[in-house]
């Protein structure tokens, strides 16, 4: 079983991906394959309503002139989706909410692409206006038909310069957490 990670922060190695991390480090450990891939650097724009998705039915987007494709091949190509990313004004990285618009209609075109798929959302925060962003993640799944894991508390951790994530405990378990039961949900699902 694979999972795939996607880190919407601009900063490629920081907090969001330190809390991605450990999630998967817990998934790996209950054997599980696992890559995490960065929007950082990439441009997705967003869904400019062509809905050319709708009538080509292909699984991919009509626009193909950035990496958004890309990533709906590789969402569609593991059993689980964890997505992450830090709080920009109190909602998800303009990647993230690109990523989200466009695969979510592509998705939906195509008989809800991700349907039955194991997906988690991970928030890094530097104080407040986290609880948009996790909303934001945790819509896309439900919205399409994917089952979500629970965790110990919501799968938020606070920092906001580098490293400081791991100075969260309660988030850092929180990670854990998360990791363990979306590989005891995946297990019952796909094995």
């Amino acid at each position: 079983m694979k999972v795939v990670a996607i880190n919407a922060s601009p900063r490629k190695e920081g907090n969001t991906f330190l809390l991605l991390n450990a999630v998967l480090d817990e998934l790996k450990r209950e054997g599980m394959e696992t890559e995490i891939h960065s929007l950082a650097g990439k441009t997705i724009q967003g869904c400019i309503a062509c809905y050319q998705c709708f009538k080509n039915k292909n699984r991919r987007c009509a626009v193909d002139k950035d990496s958004l494709n890309d990533f709906i091949g590789l969402m569609e190509n593991a059993e689980g989706i964890l997505l992450g990313s830090p709080t920009y004004f109190s909602d998800v990285t303009a990647g993230m909410r690109a990523l989200i618009e466009r695969a979510g209609l592509v998705a939906r075109a195509n008989d809800y692409l991700f349907k039955h798929k194991v997906g988690a959302g991970v928030v890094a925060v530097r104080r407040a206006g986290a609880i948009p962003a996790f909303s934001a993640l945790n819509l896309f799944f439900h919205y399409n038909q994917m089952v979500m894991p629970g965790s110990s508390y919501w799968s938020i951790a606070i920092g906001r310069d580098i490293g400081e994530v791991k100075k969260d405990a309660e988030g850092m378990q929180t990670m854990k957490d998360l990791g363990q039961n979306m590989a005891w949900l995946m297990k019952r699902l796909y094995a």
